[in-house]
């Protein structure tokens, strides 16, 4: 995972559908950040966040700061994935890599998609993962706003932060079942309801009610809902 897309074209209304997935946690606008707390809109299912990270240095300081790990819980979020070696991840709204990285050690025999629309953020990615010697299991990849555009039937689908920026999430759920292998999950992680120190305003979050009603008109049902493990948020597993 938006984690934590004024109105622009289409095309950028959707553009930033993706980019939360390795952020660190939105903050409230106080410091009136331009890219905070712009566009956010509602749609018939439910609160969207219109958001751009084309800057992937200044996000990576962002996404990837230590501090983040406290109440992230990285480690423990992917032990909760029960992954095989094996296992082929898409990581949609992968941002800097925050999750990529960690999924690729999970499944050094697989392959990690990091999947963002923004192309700085790919570029960033591949640089990454060439650092960090695992250019043979992370797979950068350049999604769409309306189609994560996953090159390849996958065991898992991870957003993490980032469904509150999906718009049209049945249609989008939709396609993203249907790249699902037999057996294949989708895990979600994003934001509680109530106040938080990190997360998107209260009105934008989506919480695992509104979760439900939304992936089960996507032909989904939900196979674990887990609200203890990480302090602000929730893992919610789910299949076809």
């Amino acid at each position: 995972m938006r984690s934590p897309l004024t109105t622009l074209t289409a095309l950028l209304g959707l553009a930033a559908v993706a980019s939360l997935g390795a952020c660190g946690g939105h903050t409230h606008n106080k410091h009136k950040d331009p890219n905070v707390g712009h566009g956010h809109g509602r749609h018939a299912h439910g609160p969207v966040m219109k958001k751009r990270f084309v800057d992937a240095e200044r996000w990576a300081k962002r996404f990837d700061n230590p501090k983040r790990d406290s109440w992230q819980k990285p480690d423990a979020v992917i032990a909760s994935l029960a992954l095989k070696p094996t296992h082929q991840v898409a990581d949609i709204g992968a941002g800097t890599g925050y999750f990529s990285m960690r999924l690729a050690k999970a499944v050094p025999q697989g392959k990690v998609y990091a999947i963002d629309v923004e192309k700085t953020l790919v570029a960033y990615m591949n640089k990454r993962a060439q650092g960090a010697g695992l250019q043979s299991v992370v797979v950068p990849t350049l999604g769409a706003g309306d189609d994560p555009k996953i090159p390849a039937p996958v065991d898992l689908v991870f957003l993490c932060n980032t469904y509150h920026h999906i718009p049209q999430r049945i249609r989008y759920f939709k396609r993203i079942a249907a790249s699902l292998k037999a057996g294949g999950r989708i895990a979600i992680v994003d934001f509680k309801a109530g106040p938080l120190p990190v997360g998107p305003p209260p009105n934008h979050r989506t919480p695992p009610p509104m979760v439900e009603r939304e992936l089960q008109a996507a032909g989904l049902k939900r196979q674990s809902l887990d609200t203890t493990t990480l302090p602000h948020q929730f893992i919610a597993i789910y299949t076809r």
